[in-house]
């Protein structure tokens, strides 16, 4: 679907500012926008395992809560992880942030529509379950409030970026999940 947010241009946008953030993205789209956003320690792709990207976040930002965790995941998966928001608010991890970037679709299996195409407002859930920040971002004027959320606000923090859904070329990132679990390790300063 057309008429949504570059995502390439905002996930670059968001690891520009990262910092010390560790930023998880989810299967698909979102580990291949990271990935082309450029590679680094600090990010950890999943691959498989759909729906559970919220549920890693909250696990890391629960182990490291010295750590900002920014979990990047699609509106597909959003959607298949809604009972982890309800664990995520109950749990209120000052250091988590939650971006979905919603294209409406479900990319990876060809284009079905998702409930967020028919008004599903991931953000309203989250409000409602409990987040003390959520943003439905829609517009480009507007993205700096939502980096900020995402990167400083007392969380658990939502931000549902309504994205275009076009074809971008695949930036696949590491795939071994050894040398990814070690790498993250190291860049949290932990031995093996």
């Amino acid at each position: 679907m057309s008429g949504g947010l570059d995502r390439r241009a905002l996930v670059a946008a968001l690891v520009a500012r990262r910092g010390s953030a560790l930023l998880l993205a989810g299967l698909g789209s979102p580990a291949w926008d990271l990935a082309a956003a450029g590679d680094h320690p600090q990010h950890f792709y999943l691959w498989g395992g759909m729906g559970g990207a919220f549920a890693k976040g909250l696990g890391l930002a629960m182990a490291r809560p010295e750590r900002r965790v920014v979990v990047l995941t699609g509106d597909g998966e959003a959607l298949m992880g809604l009972a982890s928001l309800a664990t995520i608010a109950a749990q209120r991890p000052p250091n988590l942030a939650l971006l979905v970037l919603d294209n409406r679709v479900y990319g990876e299996t060809g284009g079905q529509p998702t409930a967020t195409a028919s008004g599903v407002d991931l953000a309203a859930i989250g409000a409602a379950a409990g987040f003390p920040a959520t943003l439905r971002l829609e517009s480009p004027d507007r993205a700096e409030t939502a980096l900020d959320l995402l990167l400083t606000a007392p969380g658990p923090v939502l931000v549902q970026a309504r994205v275009d859904h076009r074809p971008l070329p695949l930036v696949l990132p590491i795939k071994d999940a050894v040398a990814a679990k070690r790498r993250l390790r190291a860049a949290l300063g932990l031995a093996d």
